[in-house]
Order: structure tokens, then sequence, then C-alpha cells
């Protein structure tokens, strides 16, 4: 049977989408809510953080590279690139819930912590997501059922990320609770004191209202007057059986069931946990649903030297690595900053899981959509469109203040629609890029061509984080200084807004260089086809 003209199964379809489902509950619970647990929960200094993530992810190139090699020479009965699917789901899944786990260590202590642990979750991410991309180009040798199977990858990768989006913060409430004694006063219809104990020492807990409107003021503590300014919520440590006492504003009708106090350690710590294992079932189901099909040319040598230089000399994958470079920084920018930005300009956490939510839906529409656009306008052209559009509709929210939720929606929502497009053509479009090389060259290294994508992600991300982290960190934002907070609020609107939208329009100029339009792949499809029919007929008469 030709693997050219192979149509897979809508069930293995779906059992590769849950690959990246399960993938994306680690990179996008690290991507979004990393960050502020590092800040806000862990207590390290934002800049800390941001070069923690710009020298991880760069160091991470070099295992993209290495393990895009490995991939190419693992020989085994399921295949070069399955294996590590299921040989990483367990390691994955435990180095996942060590990064939110909070252990009680000097400030030095901490930072060593935070970088072991996060390097060792790249490596990992690395040695499953990189086999995990090449898989989709070895499934089928048709270009068009590539850009099919890109869609449900995105479709599953955006559940996925849907699902940690819009449930960790309410797992976190779910776990986080002390249950604590709660003391409501009325002082006027609209004015309350409220007083809070518990019978254990709780390190940081958070204290806001169940709809997150009212402010709170400190009633009874030792901290300086002009530091004590109103806020949405304060995060604090508990000691056992103390009293601690706020005046809390703004909403009416207040009772002791209206106060929520979460212990985020804990609450963080078992909502992961929890991920983690869906994750690993998740990676073990798409290892057992999905089959490898396409293989080197028969002729083919083990050459390490010539993989490099075929990689160098492909403008495809060169155009492809660098636009993926930055439409990660795009998405991560936006990805990381959406928590803390509900948290401290919008002053309702919980409301960002909502926002999540709606843009995850979002995105599973815009990768739907991608096959059908492709076929119409190229895969090129409607990369640079989906670029410039998703760009311009996110700079929109440098106009939208706290109140304007509606409006924060809908351009998030439009944005976001847009954005999906990007991964659906990246994953498919570097599947052509090794059709491209074997085409020009005779030679076929997919592992190490999708190295590029792993990459770009990784990376992308780690400049996003230290963008993300010397912005902030040039504001003055400390997650556990309220003051500091209210001063880095144009920092946050601006990570949120028109930082990421220059990004992206760079990105669009950039893709005008990509030389592979549907004309050239279609002629590429039907070259190779022949030639690994020849080597089917070569076979059966020898």
């Amino acid at each position: 049977m030709s693997t050219t003209n192979l149509k897979l199964k809508f069930t293995e379809k779906i059992g590769y989408a849950l690959g990246d489902g399960a993938a994306n509950i680690a990179w996008r619970g690290v991507s979004t809510f990393l960050f502020i647990f590092y800040t806000d929960v862990f207590g390290l200094h934002p800049a800390a953080v941001g070069l923690l993530m710009l020298v991880a992810r760069f160091s991470d190139g070099v295992s993209d590279v290495l393990m895009g090699i490995i991939g190419d020479r693992t020989n085994s009965k399921y295949g070069k690139f399955r294996p590590w699917i299921l040989w990483t789901a367990i390691p994955l899944g435990v180095i996942l819930s060590l990064l939110f786990t909070s252990p009680d260590l000097s400030p030095a202590g901490k930072i060593t912590y935070a970088y072991a642990t996060y390097i060792i979750f790249t490596l990992v991410y690395t040695a499953n997501n990189i086999p995990y991309g090449a898989l989709m180009a070895v499934m089928t040798g048709d270009d068009k059922e590539r850009t099919s199977l890109g869609s449900f990858r995105m479709v599953g990768s955006f559940l996925g990320g849907m699902l940690v989006q819009g449930a960790l913060l309410f797992l976190v409430a779910y776990f986080g609770n002390i249950n604590p004694k709660i003391d409501v006063s009325k002082l006027d219809d609209q004015k309350y004191e409220v007083s809070v104990s518990t019978n254990k020492d709780v390190e940081n807990v958070k204290i806001t209202t169940e709809d997150g409107i009212a402010t709170f003021v400190w009633a009874e503590y030792p901290v300086d007057e002009k530091d004590n300014i109103p806020t949405q919520g304060k995060s604090f440590s508990m000691e056992k059986e103390k009293e601690y006492s706020f005046i809390v504003s703004g909403e009416e009708n207040i009772e002791a069931g209206s106060i929520r106090i979460v212990d985020q350690k804990r609450g963080y710590s078992n909502s992961i946990y929890v991920l983690s294992v869906l994750l690993i079932l998740s990676m073990i189901v798409t290892f057992y649903s999905t089959k490898e099909r396409v293989a080197p040319p028969k002729e083919q040598k083990s050459d390490l030297i010539q993989d490099f230089k075929d990689l160098i000399r492909n403008k495809p994958w060169l155009v492809l690595l660098i636009i993926g470079l930055l439409f990660n920084v795009y998405n991560s920018i936006k990805q990381g900053i959406v928590v803390i930005y509900f948290t401290h300009y919008i002053h309702d956490q919980l409301l960002a899981a909502s926002y999540m939510i709606m843009l995850m839906i979002a995105s599973v529409g815009g990768a739907m959509i991608t096959t059908t656009l492709s076929k119409r306008l190229g895969k090129r052209n409607l990369f640079i469109y989906a670029l410039l559009f998703s760009g311009a509709v996110n700079g929109l929210l440098a106009f939208c203040g706290p109140d304007n939720i509606k409006s924060i929606f809908a351009i998030g929502i439009v944005s976001e629609f847009a954005a999906a497009i990007f991964p659906t053509l990246f994953f498919a479009m570097l599947g052509d890029a090794a059709d491209y090389s074997e085409f020009k060259n005779g030679r076929r290294a997919t592992g190490l061509i999708y190295s590029a994508g792993s990459f770009a992600t990784k990376f992308g991300g780690g400049i996003a984080g230290a963008i993300i982290g010397f912005v902030l960190a040039a504001f003055h934002y400390n997650g556990q200084d309220t003051k500091a907070i209210e001063g880095a609020v144009p920092g946050i609107i601006m990570l949120m807004s028109w930082i990421p939208t220059i990004i992206v329009v760079i990105s669009a100029g950039l893709m005008t260089m990509y030389p592979l339009g549907q004309k050239n792949m279609d002629e590429i499809t039907i070259e190779l086809n022949n030639r690994r029919a020849s080597e089917l007929e070569s076979e059966i008469v020898s």
C-alpha cells in the first residue's frame, strides 16, 4: 500500500491527538502557572525567574538536536519514535509534579531546586515531544492528510490546555482549603470586619471574597500604614491559633461563607499531582493507538554530518525555525501573563480560568478550520494572514480597563481563534520540510527536522519568560508585596497587549520568505510517491 495516499483512521487521529493533550497538561500548565507560582507562592524574585527560564530553555536547544538524532537512529519493533512516548510518560508526570512542589528551603536552596527541576523537566519533555512530533510525519506520506492530522493534534493540544487552564485554579481552591475559623462583623452596608484563624501553621495563604470584588486592608497587624493599601485580597502566612483581622469593603451581604482562604502551596501541588496521572494515562493510549509507516529510503546510510549539511541547506526548515521561535514567544507571553493580569489588574483570579477556557474553545475552532482554509489559501498565505490578524486584534487590549470584561473576553477570543492556526500549520509544515529534504537530497532525517518544533516551543517560551520577568522587574513587581504590585500594573498591561503584537508582526514579515507553496508540495508529493512505488516494486522483484 502506498503510504503517500494513505488515509488515517479516525480512531488513530484521536489517539495521536491525546498525546498532545497530555503534553499540554504539562506545557500549558508550566507556561501559564509556573511564573506566578514561583513569584507568589515559592517566593522567588521575578528577574531570577526570568533568567532561570531563559538559561534553561537556551541550553535545551542542544538536547533538542540530540533527541532528533537519537530518534532517527532508534530501531525497535515499535518503530523509531513511538517507543519514546511510552518510555517518557511516567518520568514526565513525575517531574511535572516536582516542579510544583514547594520544599522548605533557604533562598539559595529554592533557586537551586527551581533550576534542577526545571532543567530536568525540559529534558524529559524533549525526549517525549520531539519523537511525538516526528511521529506525525511517518504515520502518512500525504501532506494534506498530515494537515488534517495536525488539526486533530491541535484540537487535542487545546483541549489539554483547556483542562489545565480551566480547572487548575478551581482545583487549587479545592485542595488548598484549610477549614479556617471565620468571624464577620458588619460595620455598615458595604463595610465589614473579618477575622480569621486556623488550627495549624500555613506558610502562604490568599484571602479573597467569593466574588473577588471587595477590597481588604489590615485591621490588626504590625504593618506600616503607608503600605496597608486596599487590594482585592491579601497573601500572608498564618500561625496556629493566631487571629488575623481585615476591614473588607465594596460588597454587600458578606458572611463567613463569602470568604475564601486558600493554602496555595498545598493547592498547587495536589492539583498538579492529579493532572500528572491523567497525563501518563493519555500518553500510554497514544502509544498503543498509532503506527509508523513512512521509513527513510532503503539505500540511506547513517551519516550525521550529511544530515546536518542537508538541514542547513533546507531553506523551508530554516524559515520555519525562526517563525516557530517568534510565534511561540508571542503565545507564551500571552499565556504567562494572563493569570497575573487577572489577579492584579482585573482583581479576579478565578475569572482567569473562565477566560482561558473561552480562549481554548476558540483555539479548537481555529484548529478545526485550518485544513479547509489552507486548501483555499495555501499554508504560507494562511500563516501570514493569521499572524497579522491575531496580532492586530490582541493589541486592542491596551485600551481595556479593569471593568471592560466583555471587551477583554471578546478581544482575547478573536485573537486566539487566529493564533490557533499557527501551531496547526507549523507542525504540518515541518513534515513538508522533511519531504523537501528527501525530494532534494534523497535523504530523510525526520527527527532532526522536528527538533525545530521542540526547540522553537521551548526556547520561545524561555525568551517569553525572560521578557515577562525583566519587564515586571523593571516595574518593581513583587508578588508578595501589594504596594509593589500596584506600581507594576502598567508593565502587566504592556505584556498583555502591544509587546506580543510587535513580535507577531515581525513574524508575518519573515514568513514571506517561506519557499514552499501548495503547487511545490503537490509536485514533491507526486515525485516521492513514484520513488517509493519504485522501491516497493524492486523489493517484490528481488
